[in-house]
């Protein structure tokens, strides 16, 4: 039997669990872009404007900060 949209589970999150969405995609997002960074070369990141020891610090950080 084939289900239409309006026949789906609706599924809603608490404001508790928006928050715990939220907090784990940021999470996610900043272990990204310090694996990104941690693997610019030295030229990429003078062109952004980095220093080196800048970088060295970002990416020292936990993903949770």
């Amino acid at each position: 039997m084939e289900r239409t949209l309006a026949q789906l589970p609706q599924y809603s999150l608490s404001r508790t669990g928006q928050r715990l969405w939220t907090l784990l995609r940021q999470w996610h997002q900043n272990a990204r872009t310090r694996r990104q960074l941690a693997e610019l070369t030295s030229r990429q990141l003078a062109d952004l404007g980095i220093s080196p020891s800048e970088r060295v610090r970002e990416i020292s950080k936990p993903f949770w900060r």
